[in-house]
C-alpha cells in the first residue's frame, strides 16, 4: 500500500517514535512541581521548548505548545483580536485559509465584529496588492497561510508582512504545511503550526507570539504555558515532537529535491496519460510533495475507493468526498474544477517506483469511473435556438457529461441551459467552459446553467 496524503498527516518519524518511547519514562510527573520527577519533566520541555523555536527562528519564551495546530489557531486569532479591541474588531483572512481560521473569522463576525475574505487567483495565490488594499484603520489581525494545504501554492507571505507591519497590523502566519521545509520568512508576528503534519506525534501543536504583540488569552487562565494554552502538558509528545520537527529538517533540503522531482513528473505525465485533466495549484511557487489534479466526468469518492483498491491512499477536493455536498472552499475561490479531484501528497521516503506504479494506475481508474458514469442519458429539450438539459436531482459530475454530450449539437454561437440543483455545479460548469474553450454567459433562476458554444 502507498500512503499519499501526508498532507492530511505525515507518517510517525522514527525519530518521533524513538523520542516519544524514551520521554515516557521521565516525562510522566508535573514539570511544575520542585521534587526530582518534576525537575526531569521540566528539562525535557524545556529542551523541547528551545528545539522548537530554533526550528521556528522564535524566543523560546515567544513560544508554547497546545492541543492541536486548529487550538493554536483559535487561540492565537482570539487573543491577538482581543489585545487589540481598542483598535478595533476587523480581521482580514484568505479564501483559501485552512477551516480553522475560516471558523474563527465566522464567529467574529457572528459577535458583532467584520471580516475581509481576499481572493486568490486561478493558482491559488493572493495578491499582495489585495491584501494591502483591505487593510483599514480598524484592522486588528491578518492571517495568512504559508502554503496551501489541498494545492501546495506557497504565499507571498514576507511581502504580506511588509504591508501589514507598515500600518502596525499583525499577521499571524498559519505555517502547518510548510514548517517542516523551513522557516517562514518575513516579519510576521503570530505563527501557528501542527506536528502530525511534519512527522511527530498528533496532539502536539505550536503557536508564536512574537514579543511586542498585543495579545489577551482569553477563556480561564492558569499557570501552564504562559496562559495561552492551560492544562497539563503532554511531554512525551511535546518531546517526539519537537525532535522530528530537528529531524526533518535536517533532510529537508535533499527530501524537497527528491520529491519535488517526483511531483513535477505526475504534474507533466497526467494530463499525457489521462485525457480531460486539470493540474492546479502554481507550478513554480508550491509545496515540494504535493499535486493536486481535477479529471473531467469522473466522480472523486469513486475514483478514490478505486484507488484505494489498487493501493494507493489519496484524497480530493471534491464535494462527493466530504460530509456535504459542496466542493472544496479552496477549489471554488480559485474557480478550478472540483469533480474528480485527486490531491497526491507524497511523504518523505516516497520512491520512484511507487510513484511510476500510480501512474501505471491511474488512466484505468479514471476510465473505468467514467465508463460507468457515462451510460446516464441527459433529458434534452429545444427551447428556441437553445437545449435545455435537465439534470436536476443528479450530483454532479453528471451536470457536466450531460452538458459535454450535447454541446455539439447546438451550432456554434447556440446555448445550452443546464438545470442543475447541485451546488459543485455552480463551480465546474464554469471550469469546464475554461478547459474546452467555451463560453459561459451566467447563472439563471432555477438554478440554471448557461454556456454559449464557441468552438
Amino acid at each position: 500500500m502507498s500512503y499519499f496524503d501526508a498532507a492530511s498527516s505525515a507518517p510517525l518519524h522514527p525519530v518521533a517514535q524513538q523520542a516519544l518511547l524514551a520521554a515516557l519514562d521521565d516525562g510522566w510527573a508535573d514539570p511544575a512541581r520542585l521534587y526530582r520527577e518534576g525537575r526531569k519533566a521540566r528539562l525535557l520541555l524545556d529542551a523541547a521548548r528551545e528545539a522548537a523555536a530554533e526550528a521556528v527562528g522564535c524566543r523560546p519564551d515567544e513560544l508554547v505548545f497546545t492541543p492541536s495546530g486548529t487550538r493554536a489557531v483559535h487561540t492565537g486569532i482570539a487573543g491577538a483580536l482581543a489585545g487589540r479591541r481598542r483598535v478595533g474588531r476587523h480581521l482580514i483572512v484568505s479564501a483559501v485559509e485552512h477551516s480553522s481560521v475560516l471558523h474563527s473569522a465566522e464567529a467574529l463576525v457572528a459577535e458583532g465584529g467584520s471580516s475581509t475574505e481576499v481572493p486568490v487567483d486561478r493558482t491559488g495565490a493572493v495578491s499582495v496588492a489585495a491584501y494591502a488594499d483591505s487593510l483599514r484603520s480598524d484592522t486588528a489581525l491578518a492571517c495568512l497561510q504559508s502554503a496551501n494545504h489541498e494545492v501546495g501554492t506557497v504565499q507571498p507571505v514576507a511581502e504580506v508582512a511588509e504591508a501589514c507591519r507598515s500600518v502596525g497590523v499583525p499577521l499571524l502566519v498559519d505555517a502547518a504545511q510548510s514548517l517542516g521545509w523551513g522557516q517562514v520568512e518575513g516579519a510576521w508576528s503570530l505563527l501557528t503550526a501542527s506536528a502530525h503534519k511534519w512527522g511527530g506525534p498528533a496532539g502536539v501543536g505550536l503557536l508564536v507570539v512574537r514579543k511586542g504583540v498585543r495579545f489577551a488569552a482569553q477563556g480561564p487562565v492558569d499557570e501552564r504555558e504562559s496562559g495561552r494554552a492551560p492544562g497539563f502538558e503532554n511531554i512525551p509528545a511535546v518531546v517526539a515532537a519537537a525532535a522530528s520537527l530537528r529531524a526533518v529538517r535536517a533532510e529537508a533540503a535533499q527530501e524537497a529535491l527528491r520529491l519535488r522531482e517526483l511531483t513535477e513528473r505526475i504534474r507533466a505525465r497526467v494530463p499525457k496519460l489521462v485525457p480531460g485533466v486539470d493540474v492546479v495549484g502554481d507550478p513554480v511557487r508550491r509545496l515540494p510533495g504535493i499535486v493536486t489534479f481535477s479529471c473531467l466526468y469522473v466522480d472523486g469518492e469513486t475514483l478514490l475507493h478505486e484507488l484505494d483498491r489498487a493501493g494507493f491512499s489519496v484524497s480530493s477536493g471534491s464535494s462527493c468526498t466530504s460530509s456535504t455536498l459542496t466542493p472544496s472552499h479552496v477549489l471554488k475561490a480559485m474557480g478550478v474544477l472540483s469533480e474528480g479531484n485527486v490531491r497526491v501528497s507524497l511523504p518523505r521516503g516516497a520512491t520512484e517506483e511507487d510513484v511510476e506504479r500510480f501512474l501505471a494506475v491511474l488512466p484505468g481508474a479514471v476510465a473505468g469511473v467514467r465508463e460507468k458514469l457515462g451510460a446516464q442519458t441527459p433529458v434534452t429539450v429545444v427551447e428556441e435556438e437553445s437545449l435545455v438539459v435537465d439534470a436536476l436531482g443528479k450530483r454532479c459530475p453528471i451536470p457536466v457529461i450531460e452538458l459535454a454530450k450535447v454541446i455539439g449539437d447546438v451550432p456554434v454561437g447556440g446555448t445550452v441551459k443546464v438545470l442543475s440543483d447541485d451546488e459543485a455545479a455552480r463551480l465546474d460548469i464554469p471550469a469546464w467552459c475554461e478547459m474546452r474553450g467555451q463560453e459561459y454567459v451566467g447563472e439563471e433562476e432555477g438554478p440554471a446553467y448557461v454556456v454559449r458554444r464557441a468552438t
